[in-house]
């Protein structure tokens, strides 16, 4: 028994019960996600007007018209399938939180009690970090890449020159924001990941700052590969990495001085000195 801390909740649960639980938090789970798929589709195509929102003020700073018609499907199912696509990511998203409470009801009795204080405000920061990731690309990733790609359209001036014009296609321009969503939302956890890791004495603040370094360098490559090929779009990722790499430090630094606090606390025997 660990000195100075609650027992695990006691149990004697044969496994068929715990497989019975689990099979249980996952049908909550899979409802939860079935529900919130049901209600984006039916708001799918108000969910695209806002998706498509960067693109426009993109081509609205670009000076380009876009005519009626600002996207295009080329299949005879591609809105379809687009708007299946939003559903599913909408869906996911949105019954995140009874996934992530399902899970933690299902392991919280295995924990003692403050490693289940502890990982609550990482269940909640989680989310949270991801939503934070997905408004930096709607507010500048995205804005920014669609100017930059708008950037190559041209009228031609003469018998002698082509024009050259940009065809958005429903599902390339989804993909593309769902690709950014996802990869700034990940990038995004490294606060939470190296926090957890610090609490479990994986790593060390000293560990994370002597490898600041390669951090950056990291940062640059895992941009290059999660994004489009464009520099606005690398850029934007690789430089909010940088700085979460820098917040991951000091979280790391805070965990560690209050671990030394409530080690300095506790004598030998478990008890707290008077």
């Amino acid at each position: 028994m660990r000195a100075g801390q609650d027992n695990i909740d006691a149990s004697s649960a044969p496994l068929i019960e715990h497989l019975i639980e689990l099979r249980g938090r996952l049908i909550w789970a899979l409802c939860a996600f079935f529900i919130a798929f049901i209600l984006c589709y039916f708001l799918s195509a108000h969910i695209f007007d806002i998706l498509a929102q960067p693109y426009l003020r993109a081509a609205r700073w670009r000076h380009i018209d876009l005519g009626p018609a600002g996207f295009n499907y080329t299949s005879p199912l591609g809105a379809f399938t687009t708007y299946l696509q939003i559903a599913a990511f909408g869906g996911m998203f949105l019954s995140f939180p009874v996934a992530a409470t399902q899970l933690y009801k299902f392991v919280a009795p295995g924990l003692y009690r403050n490693e289940r204080q502890a990982f609550l405000p990482f269940l909640v920061a989680s989310p949270l970090l991801f939503l934070l990731g997905a408004l930096l690309v709607y507010f500048v990733a995205m804005p920014m890449l669609m100017w930059f790609s708008l950037g190559f359209v041209r009228a031609a001036a003469s018998p002698d020159e082509v024009s050259v014009n940009f065809l958005n296609v429903m599902s390339e321009y989804l993909s593309t924001v769902m690709a950014l969503i996802l990869a700034f939302g990940l990038v995004f956890q490294m606060p939470v990941v190296t926090s957890l890791m610090v609490r479990a004495g994986m790593i060390t603040t000293q560990s994370l700052v002597g490898k600041r370094k390669w951090a950056i360098v990291l940062a640059f490559v895992v941009a290059a590969v999660l994004t489009p090929p464009d520099p606005t779009s690398q850029i934007a990722l690789a430089v909010p990495a940088i700085l979460l790499y820098e917040v991951s430090i000091i979280t790391a630094r805070m965990i560690e001085r209050k671990q030394a606090e409530q080690s300095s606390d506790t004598d030998p025997s478990g008890e707290r000195s008077a």
